[in-house]
This record gives C-alpha cells, sequence and structure tokens, in this order.
C-alpha cells in the first residue's frame, strides 16, 4: 500500500512510548519490546485485525496501552501489506519512522480478564 492511497491503518502502543515519541516527532517502536531499528519495521494492523492482535499480544501488560489512527496520505515512507510470519493473514508494515503528525487519533485501549481487547471501552476499533 504506498502512500497517498487514503487507507488508515492501526497501530497498539505503550502509552509511554507514544508519550516518548511526542517529544521528538517521530515513532520508533515496532512493536511490543522492539524498536523500528531491530525489525527494520513498524507493525500495524487493519480496522478488523486490532482486536486480535491486542488480545494475542499485549494480555500480560500491566501499564497503559493505546490505539493510533494512522492516515497513510501523511506518511512519507512506504507501507507494504504482508503474511504475517509463517503466512496466513497480511498486515501493514510501515517501513520507517512514523512522524507524530501522521497520527490523527489516539485511544485508551485495555484487554479485560478474560482477554478481550478494548478500544475506548467497546470491542476493537471498528465497533459501533
Amino acid at each position: 500500500m504506498p502512500p497517498g492511497d487514503g487507507r488508515v491503518i492501526f497501530h497498539i502502543a505503550l502509552e509511554r512510548d507514544w508519550n516518548a515519541a511526542n517529544q521528538d516527532g517521530t515513532y520508533r517502536i515496532s512493536t511490543r519490546d522492539a524498536t523500528l531499528e531491530e525489525v527494520g519495521f513498524i507493525h500495524a494492523s487493519f480496522a478488523h485485525q486490532v482486536a486480535g492482535v491486542g488480545s494475542l499480544f499485549y494480555r500480560d501488560v500491566g501499564e497503559p496501552l493505546i490505539v493510533l489512527t494512522i492516515d497513510t496520505d501523511r506518511l512519507e515512507v512506504p507501507v507494504v501489506v504482508e503474511p504475517a510470519d509463517g503466512g496466513g493473514e497480511a498486515f501493514p508494515h510501515i517501513y520507517g519512522p512514523l512522524p507524530t503528525s501522521a497520527v490523527i487519533a489516539v485511544r485508551r485501549a485495555t484487554v479485560t480478564d478474560d482477554g478481550r481487547f478494548l478500544v475506548d471501552g467497546v470491542d476493537g476499533v471498528d465497533a459501533p
């Protein structure tokens, strides 16, 4: 998915990492406990994938989580939709730093005791 095609994608982040990014204007965390430099891209999701990713990878996080809504029109680096490791479902990957100016919304997220990923109190980002 090249920049400029009007797509919106999402990234789950630790609130502290997002706050740090706001200090210099660039977010460089690929995924939980791994940087852009270590992985080579920033993991992202389409709306229907956010709840599953959150439940699977952030269930045991004991600190505040957020979901970043990213306007790909505001990116100056490629976004490539690729299958997850081992094949299967494809996810958007951001191949470069994420400028904080490309984030058009920041929403609080939690994982319930039964493993549901809630964004602003509802299941996933595309719930009514």
